[in-house]
């Protein structure tokens, strides 16, 4: 299945904006802190060098959709996918669970970005098969659970250093591997 000709990009934007302000900045991100969705489905396309189809997942329940960055999603080329549902129903995670499942029965290969350990049965389910899955994420972040997919195939890339989604270096503590060190970033 891998090369069937079509990457899809699924985004729990809730989750990636969440952990970038709440464990890496601990504040609301500015516009330049912000990751550069472009960026990514660039990155998509040339990792496995196909296209990339984007789905963006956001929380619309409180009957506000943020329309600039909507508009700016389609002038990306993302599909915003606006869910709405009754108060504490996690409609972004559905979304992300019930797309994940449908996407089993398709080609294509698939990169979610999240963290998110709800999504555990879902990815698990699309390993196999020649079909290649990957997170889009923050390595440190990511739900202990997916550990044990890598064997299987499980890529994670990291939405800084693989994916060079930031136009600024984020504050991240980490573990960094020593072919990677760069002391000009701490000087």
């Amino acid at each position: 299945m891998a090369g069937a000709g079509l990457t899809y990009v699924v985004v729990d934007g809730e989750n990636i904006d969440a952990t970038l302000g709440g464990s890496i900045l601990d504040g609301r991100p500015s516009p330049e802190q912000r990751p550069r969705w472009d960026r990514v489905l660039d990155f998509a396309r040339r990792r496995w060098d196909q296209p990339a189809k984007g789905l963006f997942f956001l929380n619309a329940s409180s009957g506000y959709m943020p329309l600039p960055f909507v508009q700016a999603l389609l002038a990306l080329g993302y599909s915003p996918i606006p869910l709405a549902g009754a108060p504490g129903e996690k409609v972004v995670d559905i979304g992300i669970q019930r797309t994940l499942e449908a996407l089993v029965e398709r080609d294509g290969d698939v990169m979610l970005g999240s963290h998110d350990g709800d999504f555990l049965p879902q990815v698990e389910a699309l390993l196999g098969g020649g079909r290649r899955v990957g997170m889009l994420a923050f390595r440190e972040f990511v739900n202990a659970g997916y550990t044990p997919l890598h064997e299987r195939g499980l890529e994670v890339f990291d939405l800084e250093d693989d994916v060079r989604g930031f136009n600024v270096v984020l504050p991240r503590i980490r573990i960094i591997p020593l072919a990677d060190f760069d002391p000009l970033r701490y000087l």
